[in-house]
């Protein structure tokens, strides 16, 4: 049955269309205009003035105001420009000034960045000639720091915002230089800076401390709540969101209770505490307040419920938001909670009867969208219609709606749902055959996501966003599309080259996605400029299929491929049976018989032979989802496993490979550790987790000392983060070797590294290494990292090694997939350092003579000892 534009069914998920209450960092809010002898722009009241006076310039700034509140941003921007002109012509060059930065913020809203830096360079012009409105010239340097960021200008905000907080700090206002300080912490992390900004915070933190309960004070610490939220600082988040709820429950303040319940509500999500979520959730729904904010946290509720299979709970829920969604006022957060709700609605195995009310609602949503002049808005409701006609197979349809949709989103700067009718068109027109076309409009979409980095990553933390869903298929299917062949035809070598640049991008989004930072900062190599004796073998797995390029470092920069067809379920099966022999209870029989054919899916007889003919020494593989949990070293080809025939390294992709060598001369080594049992104490959740001793640590380090030069150990209670970093800031060590317990996760939060009595997590880890004097200009070539594991029951706990590996700053790191016994672990750091103490021997080189004589010895022939130990980065 053919559908009209009222009976559309959607299937894609809305992604970052929920509307929270408060965005990252201190949100600028439009301003009260002001009498001429007033310094300093008060926050607007909630009253209403239905009727506009034409010579009242104040009243139509409040009615402005309240169009703002309420997502009416294009009517908000015509009423304030009614009063800027009523302004101009009595010469009131400061209220001039604060309209200026009320239309900097709607345009803001809209995308309309010309016009927004537009109006906030005039507010500054008129500034310039009322030097004594030191207050206003802060509050207005605060807006072009929100606009400045929001382009991706993050150093320029940071010095915009530098600029405000000395201003407010002269003017003694404590409150608003907090939120200041809040803001330029978002900027040091866009930056890169996370030192100053873990210290920023902190400074922020004991400075409200110091603040009076008032309103703004509680407003702030959910501010700086958010802000941690959004950067991935989960634990503290919570605290200082907790902190704000309490003081407004105190102060009897409903909209900051409300703001605090959603964010607490979403933060208790991000730490995956689905029922304390929900809990939160529903005690906002039931505060007595307007009908906006319930919305939006029954929203969050109902994708939880569904995500956590809650189906009676969801329908009855559905039920009560299909009831009250009718009755939200015409506004950006309505358009965007009708179309959310749709894609929660349809996937509750839906009635055809559901389906006409979800069209319906949808049809609405456009109709506002239009109504109030919402391009942004607007894309987003007809860009679902498509996906409607596309669900439903009429693909003239959707393609002329996704069309539309991307037009809107294109023509007002909307990059972010760009992307999003970009993948779509390629999916409309691969339907329709035309793969040409579509790999055009794929790539767009993969270009668009390039663009965005940022932006994307700092709106995933929202709930309704999933990675998985939203971004990793644009990459997977393009690549699916470039590797398809032509009818009696190979893949050409164009498609060749760009399927190796998709892969290396979707690694580098993984990785933003792991950080939730846009942290990494990639540059395009060719393995002939790294390595000419080394193949970088890049396996992707589909839906269908295992493909793997192989790029060789000929002159030519020959591309090859191999494809194998098989389901990800089968492939998976197989995957996971491999990890299972690589126990050390399990036959080496059967470990052969498993790798053996992972073996032919990722190399195979064909290509062996091909990488005998250029004389290939070293495979770098560029692992893709559950493959990173296994070892390549173990790969077996019917007589000798892959280690025993070339050197092996992991690699996130050539763009993030600092493809210089070790320098050859006198190996300063950091050794520290922690051999006795103990346990760490979570200071948010007071669990405890209890570590098992590890004997033979004192034993490794005193080998690994006796091979190289290095200071005394810091061995058990001296091993802390502060001896480790005073260290590691003083003295320029080329290799740092942390012999302890850890853990790699999917989870940025689940992967760490123990010291005594605590935990470092990745971004600790980082800052601690990289925070050195100075005059000490010598990286840290080499991390190790002996004892630590890959978390189980994770398919893609490898991640968490991988964002190790980059975010330490380190250009080479080894560790473990799996804790090996500490003996063997002892044994096989004492060779790999006296090889790699000899002229000539690569870390590689190192890495697997230490493997084969681990190998070799028949206590530890066995694969679960010698094959777990990895290389990631720079394998020279």
């Amino acid at each position: 049955m053919k559908l009209k534009t009222s009976q559309i069914f959607i299937n894609s998920s809305i992604g970052t269309c929920l509307l929270l209450s408060l965005m990252t960092g201190w949100n600028a809010q439009p301003s009260i205009a002001t009498n001429s002898s007033q310094t300093s722009p008060e926050v607007t009241t909630d009253k209403f003035i239905s009727q506009p006076s034409t010579n009242n310039p104040s009243n139509l700034i409040q009615i402005g105001q309240q169009q703002y509140q309420t997502g009416q941003y294009a009517k908000a921007i015509a009423t304030w420009q009614q009063a800027m002109d009523i302004y101009t012509k009595q010469g009131d060059r400061l209220n001039q000034s604060v309209t200026l930065d009320n239309l900097a913020l709607a345009y803001q809203q809209l995308g309309n960045w010309k016009e927004a830096n537009q109006a906030i360079a005039n507010s500054l012009e008129v500034l310039r000639s009322s030097p004594k409105e030191s207050s206003l010239l802060a509050n207005t340097l605060n807006i072009q720091g929100n606009i400045q960021l929001a382009q991706g200008q993050a150093k320029e905000a940071l010095t915009t915002w530098q600029k405000a907080t000395e201003i407010y700090e002269q003017l003694g206002d404590k409150d608003s230089t907090i939120r200041s300080k809040i803001n330029q912490s978002q900027a040091l992390r866009a930056l890169g800076l996370y030192p100053q900004a873990r210290e920023n915070s902190k400074q922020i933190q004991s400075d409200l401390e110091n603040l009076p309960d008032t309103s703004l004070k509680a407003a702030s610490l959910l501010n700086l709540g958010e802000a941690l939220r959004l950067s991935g600082d989960f634990q503290d988040a919570q605290d200082e969101l907790n902190k704000s709820l309490a003081l407004a429950k105190k102060l009897d303040n409903a909209p900051i209770i409300a703001d605090a319940l959603l964010s607490l509500g979403n933060t208790a999500y991000n730490l995956k505490d689905v029922p304390k979520a929900i809990a939160y959730y529903q005690q906002l729904a039931n505060l007595n307040i307007s009908v906006t904010p319930k919305i939006q946290a029954q929203l969050n509720q109902l994708q939880l419920q569904i995500e956590s299979k809650q189906t009676d709970s969801s329908q009855q829920l559905a039920k009560d938001i299909q009831a009250q969604i009718q009755n939200l006022p015409t506004s950006r957060a309505s358009v965007y909670a009708r179309v959310n709700f749709t894609q929660s609605l349809l996937k509750l195995n839906p009635t055809s009867s559901d389906r006409e009310a979800a069209a319906q609602i949808l049809a609405t949503a456009a109709q506002q969208a239009k109504e109030i002049n919402d391009p942004r808005a607007e894309s987003y409701a007809i860009g679902y219609m498509g996906a409607l006609y596309e669900q439903n197979q009429q693909l003239a349809e959707a393609q002329g709606l996704t069309e539309r949709a991307l037009v809107l989103a294109q023509t007002n700067n909307a990059s972010d749902i760009a992307y999003r009718w970009q993948w779509q068109l390629g999916r409309v027109l691969k339907s329709k055959g035309e793969n040409k076309q579509a790999i055009g409009a794929y790539s767009e979409a993969v270009n668009t996501l390039a663009s965005i980095r940022g932006d994307l990553v700092s709106s995933s933390s929202d709930v309704q966003f999933s990675f998985r869903e939203s971004v990793e298929p644009v990459y997977r299917q393009l690549v699916a599309l470039l590797l398809t062949p032509e009818t009696g035809k190979e893949v050409s070598q164009e498609n060749l080259t760009e399927a190796r640049k998709v892969i290396e991008s979707l690694q580098l989004a993984e990785l933003d996605n792991f950080f939730k930072e846009a942290c990494l900062t990639g540059k395009s190599t060719q393995i002939d400029e790294v390595d000419r004796q080394a193949a970088v073998v890049y396996p992707i797995i589909l839906p269908n299929s295992i493909e793997v390029v192989i790029s060789l470092p000929d002159k030519d920069r020959t591309l090859l491929h191999k494809t194998t067809k098989i389901s990800q379920a089968d492939l998976e099966n197989l995957l996971s049976n491999l990890r299972k022999t690589l126990s050390r209870t399990a036959l080496v029989s059967d470990t052969k018989i498993a790798s053996k054919k992972v073996y032919d899916l990722l190399i195979g007889e064909d290509i062996e032979a091909k990488l005998k003919e250029k004389d290939i020494k070293t495979l770098a593989f560029v692992l893709d989802s559950s493959l990173r949990n296994l070892p390549m070293a173990v790969l077996y080809d019917g007589q000798q496993y892959l280690i025993e025939k070339y050197n092996l390294a992991l690699t996130p992709g050539l763009q993030l490979l600092d493809p210089r060598p070790l320098k050859r001369q006198k190996l300063e080594v950091f050794t520290g550790g922690i051999s006795k049992e103990t346990q760490f104490v979570s200071e948010a959740s007071k669990k405890t987790q209890n570590f098992n001793a590890l004997p033979n640590v004192e034993r490794e380090l005193q080998q690994i000392a006796s091979v190289v030069s290095n200071q005394p150990p810091l061995l058990n209670e001296e091993f802390t983060s502060q001896a480790i970093q005073e260290q590691i800031r003083k003295i320029p060590y080329r290799v740092v070797h942390l012999a302890t317990h850890g853990q790699f996760s999917s989870d940025i939060n689940d992967t760490y590294v123990l010291t005594w009595k605590n935990r470092l997590d990745v971004k600790q880890l980082g800052e601690m290494l990289q925070t050195r004097d100075q005059d000490i200009r010598i990286p840290i070539e080499l991390l190790v990292l002996s004892a630590c594991k890959t978390a189980k029951g994770d398919s893609r706990a490898a991640l968490g090694l991988a964002g190790i590996a980059v975010r330490s700053g380190a250009r080479s790191t080894i560790a473990s997939l799996w804790s090996v016994e500490d003996r063997a672990t002892a044994t096989f750091m004492e060779n790999f350092y006296k090889e790699l103490a000899k002229t000539g021997t690569t870390k590689a080189d190192a890495l697997r003579n230490a493997q084969i004589s681990l190998l070799k010895k028949p206590d530890f022939k066995h694969p679960f000892y010698w094959s777990p130990f990895v290389l990631i980065g720079n394998w020279l």
